[in-house]
């Protein structure tokens, strides 16, 4: 049995496989053009996949970069700000220094005092630091108006105690800037761990030098004082006002009590008392208003020159704590800034291996698609050959 094709169903397959070619070649044409393997996902429906799912991975990539950048300016700039106000504190102790010396005339003090004054009102500034998008690097996660503000004199926080934590690279998250509580208002007294004071009653001459800890003894962590009983004798107090000990005062010897040392000079009076315990906390404009203040003071006297001299030694004490706790702030800036460092190093490793499987996914073989491209040609020129052949034949030209 012969199957008969009909001259109209001949065209139509002669049609349908040139269309065929011309399609197929226009494919490896587009591919050859873009460099791609998948011109569209019904090429490789499994890689076509799998490449979004790369795609993505690399887009989050990117964003963690931005997040970077933009934290690293925060960071760096707290670096800088927290370096300007440490050197601040160091003018602040060589002030204080120089104020010590009984040799200064009152207008010496006046221009000290006018300086303190100065750095005063420019530690606020830096305090209230912006980054380059406006935003408040102190100021916690209430960053977007200034943190810090003057009223009556004193200097209030008005940010919040929340530090954000920011993605840079997967599941590794770097603090933000540090709240500015923490760095301008908790700022511990004395020597960061202890601190003393000569009662404001004091009618003696005794200056507290120096304090620590006793190398031979342990401290439990208590308040204790040393009160006066006459120029010669004294009492040692536990926080509660009991009596611990007594001793014999000579100006200059140490004293110890519950595991901790003092020393004072000059002469105190029947009455006087020092006092030495846990560090208490202060911010660092309180901090210069005290030594501006400590400046103002009557030194007529002795008792008046004692005074002065007490309140002029807790200052240098409370200025190199505080300039010993801004170091401590750029130290910690100083890790984040190492952790992004590395967190940069993982996702340049990671985007170069997303990249190098996304090219085995979507990148062409050249070699091979030229080749298919001139088979493809070949292929659809002799489809057009046999097309114009089919033209040609016709039972009429036959029966001549």
């Amino acid at each position: 049995m012969n199957n008969r094709i009909s001259t109209a169903g001949a065209y139509s397959l002669q049609l349908s496989t040139m269309l065929s070619k011309q399609a197929g070649l226009a494919h490896t044409q587009q591919q050859l053009a873009k460099g791609e393997r998948l011109v569209t996902a019904k090429d490789d429906p499994v890689a076509a996949g799998t490449a979004v799912s790369l795609d993505r991975a690399n887009a989050e990539l990117e964003r963690f970069g931005e997040n970077a950048n933009l934290l690293g300016n925060r960071l760096n700039l707290q670096e800088s700000v927290l370096a300007q106000a440490g050197e601040r504190l160091a003018r602040v102790r060589e002030l204080t220094i120089q104020a010590n010396n009984a040799s200064l005339s009152s207008d010496d003090k006046k221009a000290i005092t006018a300086e303190l004054k100065v750095i005063r009102q420019e530690l606020i500034g830096l305090a209230n630091s912006q980054d380059g998008s406006g935003r408040y690097l102190f100021g916690g996660t209430a960053d977007d108006h200034a943190p810090f503000v003057v009223s009556g004199g004193n200097v209030g926080y008005t940010g919040d105690q929340r530090q954000r934590q920011v993605e840079i690279a997967p599941d590794q998250f770097v603090s933000d800037t540090v709240p500015g509580s923490e760095l301008f208002m908790r700022i511990k007294t004395g020597d960061g761990r202890i601190d003393g004071a000569a009662a404001t009653t004091n009618t003696g001459s005794g200056v507290l030098m120096e304090f620590g800890l006793d190398a031979n003894a342990g401290w439990n962590g208590g308040r204790y004082s040393v009160v006066f009983t006459a120029a010669d004798t004294y009492e040692l107090r536990d926080a509660g006002g009991a009596v611990v000990g007594t001793g014999t005062y000579e100006s200059g010897e140490g004293i110890s009590v519950g595991g901790l040392n003092l020393r004072i000079d000059g002469a105190p009076a029947a009455g006087d008392s020092f006092s030495i315990g846990p560090a208490g906390n202060q911010d660092v404009f309180g901090m210069i208003n005290d030594l501006v203040g400590a400046l103002e003071l009557p030194d007529d006297t002795p008792v008046q020159r004692a005074a002065q001299q007490n309140a002029l030694q807790a200052s240098l004490r409370d200025a190199a704590t505080a300039q010993d706790h801004f170091i401590d702030g750029r130290a910690t800036g100083g890790a984040q800034l190492a952790a992004m460092d590395s967190a940069a190093e993982l996702r340049d490793a990671q985007s170069v291996t997303l990249q190098t499987t996304l090219s085995g996914i979507r990148d062409l073989d050249y070699a091979e698609a030229i080749s298919r491209f001139t088979l493809e040609s070949t292929a659809l020129q002799a489809a057009q050959q046999a097309f114009m052949r089919l033209q040609g034949s016709s039972l009429f030209d036959l029966m001549r």
